[in-house]
């Protein structure tokens, strides 16, 4: 099991014993994500705490993703509660780089890959991806490389 996964576990009990239910029910849906990962495919395996860090901003990003349809939906408690639970994912997930941040590793890889023009996109995604991982959405990261090789 991962550190991050044992983290979770024990924060849990922790939120179970202080009555918290958004915390709670949050972390058992986490928990809940990741033991589904863990036995997808052929056979079941245990996690790295990358491939762990990645369920969860899926998860976080599903919140954020929810809580938006909620607003637009005019129901303000369900997306209340879906950014509730989206802080309390955000808790575990390393801290998300800054516009000026993701542009100054945008712009060292993109000088350190030589890539010029649009066709380059996709060298310059794989190179930055260890970079930036866990700490900006792809959709954002995608679009400081289009904006650095004159595409947006």
């Amino acid at each position: 099991m991962g550190a991050l996964k044992d983290r979770l576990q024990s924060d849990l009990t922790v939120a179970m014993k202080a009555g918290d239910e958004v915390t709670k029910a949050t972390l058992r849906m986490v928990l809940t994500a990741i033991g589904v990962e863990e036995v997808a495919g052929a056979t079941a395996r245990s996690l790295s705490d990358e491939e762990e860090l990645k369920v969860l901003a899926r998860e976080g990003k599903k919140r954020r993703e929810a809580a938006e349809a909620y607003h637009a939906g005019g129901a303000q408690e369900r997306a209340e509660r879906e950014l509730a639970e989206e802080v309390v994912i955000a808790r575990y997930l390393p801290a998300q780089l800054g516009d000026d941040e993701l542009a100054a590793l945008v712009a060292a890889t993109v000088a350190e890959t030589g890539a010029s023009g649009p066709q380059a996109m996709g060298q310059v995604m794989k190179a930055l991806g260890p970079k930036v991982a866990g700490r900006a959405e792809g959709g954002r990261v995608a679009a400081a490389v289009r904006a650095a090789l004159g595409q947006g």
